[in-house]
């Protein structure tokens, strides 16, 4: 058996599992040594009715300097989506889009990254999220 895999790979929660009802904004990643990264949100059921207008998006943003962020591009993002901003790999925003797992791969080249979870609406019961990369 290869166990190359797990000296290659470093895993790390940026975002440890709670109940979101607010804009959270992950732990930053240091790219530094490494070549991508992959995003992975899991999104419990949520307790709030979910709508256009009460949704959660979620959204990575990278920085030269770890300070100054921007969104990262779509075309630097795998699996990205369609939502408010750039950078978007997943729109929660019906009953039938939680309970998930959201997956993307970064290939951009600036050295650090975060995700943002960018709360729409009253969500007054929340959802469970965890972010890991």
């Amino acid at each position: 058996m290869n166990s190359k895999i797990y000296t290659d790979v470093k895993y790390q929660q940026i975002i440890d599992p709670a109940t979101v009802t607010a804009d959270a904004t992950s732990a930053t990643i240091d790219l530094d040594g490494y070549d991508s990264v992959c995003l992975m949100a899991n999104i419990g059921e949520s307790a709030d009715t979910l709508s256009s207008s009460v949704k959660i998006e979620l959204e990575a943003e990278e920085s030269a300097d770890n300070s100054t962020w921007t969104d990262v591009a779509d075309t630097h993002l795998t699996n990205y989506v369609a939502g408010t901003n750039d950078g978007t790999f997943g729109v929660i925003d019906d009953a039938a889009e939680d309970d998930a797992r959201y997956i993307c791969g970064y290939t951009g080249i600036k050295r650090y990254l975060r995700v943002i979870v960018n709360v729409t609406g009253t969500h007054t019961n929340g959802t469970p999220i965890s972010v890991s990369a």
